[in-house]
């Protein structure tokens, strides 16, 4: 298809997005809620076409790329349908944001302002490999009264296709306009470069994936967009640490599923703990396929424990965010040290450390400048299932606007409303 025609096509369905979105915005919760329970039964019912479909693009990852961890992202099985089904119902049982008033004021003049909670609009998502954005995005969208116009990778067309399928009937049988999820099913580059210049149909565009993905969005797009999101995360091991805590938690956080933006990328450990931490964490992590680059201090600690899963660390390792089963070490000697590294290397995604220490606690909190800060937990939990929301539409690591998961509220405005009796201004 020539590129003419492919833009005309996604105008088309800009279009119609935008006419849906106006609808959507009036309908009712129960309508939306409506909708949303049959997204999550469509889901379990329509099982074994979404897994066949997601088949194809698991085994075709694999070809292109045999390591099961990077297919990770993209494959669906009965267990993860079953936890997205569970996703859309809780954001079934959350209030909806629309309509709600807040910021009451009456003026001296006697007119009573308010702030009115409202849809943007229509928001614009382009992602990759992973199928489960595709219901997190939608559902989060129809809570709130939006359209979407919806982009997936290449990776995951058929899961996408699938899935789309099961949502518009969804919408359709509870009697909104299916037109509310738009998902653009070419693959071509030319339909990302329309999109970015949409902005007469999208109200607000995300991008989820690569970090070029990201920039190319921060650079090119027209509208409103939020470009933050790359998960570049630490933890770091303070000298008051529980150790067994510390175990736990980066284990987790580096293998519970590694090819996710909030798993550890890098972990510092303070000198006073690394002899005693790290040859337990290493080997901990090594049995479960981590390759672990070094610093010459780790090297020293760690030199009884040597072979492929060992490598001394590059400059680039410091900064990069893996989503393999690759963790950067480095020894430090003081809390100061590892905010520095982290103010250096880091994205403002999610940060943790481990301590019993109140004051380093606090300093932490109060000193790391990120979207999510963790005292003594796993950064596995930066996700807006885990923080209650039902899902996420990103986790934005800008600061205006939204930061962090981005759930229902994320995707609103508001206007103000203005009630008076007969005033005008003199």
């Amino acid at each position: 298809m020539n590129s003419r025609k492919l833009s005309e096509q996604i105008n088309t369905l800009g279009h119609e997005a935008r006419v849906a979105s106006r609808l959507l915005a009036k309908s009712s919760t129960e309508a939306k809620n409506q909708a949303l329970l049959n997204i999550s039964e469509a889901l379990l019912s329509k099982r074994d076409m979404i897994l066949e479909s997601n088949r194809l693009d698991y085994e075709a990852a694999l070809e292109k790329d045999p390591n099961p961890v990077n297919a990770d992202r993209l494959m669906l099985n009965a267990e993860r349908l079953a936890d997205m089904a569970d996703g859309v119902r809780k954001i079934v049982s959350l209030n909806d944001p629309i309509g709600e008033e807040f910021d009451e004021t009456t003026l001296e003049n006697g007119l009573s302002l308010k702030k009115r909670r409202v849809p943007l609009g229509i928001i614009g998502v382009i992602y990759e490999s992973r199928p489960n954005v595709t219901v997190e995005i939608a559902s989060l969208c129809l809570k709130t009264g939006n359209a979407t116009i919806l982009r997936g990778g290449s990776e995951a067309l058929n899961s996408n296709k699938a899935l789309v399928v099961c949502i518009k009937d969804a919408i359709r049988d509870a009697g909104l306009p299916s037109e509310s999820v738009q998902f653009i099913e070419s693959t071509d580059r030319v339909a990302v470069n329309h999109m970015l210049n949409m902005r007469e149909y999208i109200d607000l565009l995300i991008p989820r994936g690569s970090e070029s993905l990201v920039r190319l969005v921060a650079e090119k797009a027209t509208m409103p967009a939020i470009t933050g999101g790359v998960g570049v995360s630490h933890t770091y091991i303070d000298s008051d640490a529980d150790l067994e805590k510390a175990l736990a938690i980066a284990f987790n956080a580096k293998v519970q599923r590694p090819s996710v933006c909030n798993a550890l990328d890098t972990l510092l450990v303070h000198s006073a703990v690394a002899s005693e931490y790290l040859p337990r964490l290493a080997e901990m992590w090594i049995q479960s396929g981590v390759t672990l680059h070094i610093d010459e201090r780790a090297m020293n600690v760690l030199g009884s424990l040597q072979g492929p899963s060992i490598v001394a660390a590059k400059d680039e390792d410091w900064g990069r965010e893996y989503l393999s089963l690759d963790a950067a070490v480095k020894v430090v000697d003081s809390l100061d040290d590892a905010m520095f590294h982290i103010e250096t290397y880091g994205s403002a995604h999610s940060e943790a450390i481990v301590t019993e220490s109140d004051k380093a606690a606090n300093r932490f909190l109060d000193e790391i400048d990120a979207a999510v800060v963790f005292v003594n937990a796993s950064t596995r939990f930066t996700d807006g299932g885990e923080f209650g929301f039902g899902a996420e539409v990103a986790i934005s690591t800008d600061k205006i606007h939204a930061r962090g998961p981005m759930g229902l509220k994320e995707i609103t405005s508001y206007k103000w409303t203005v009630v008076g009796t007969g005033q005008v201004r003199l």
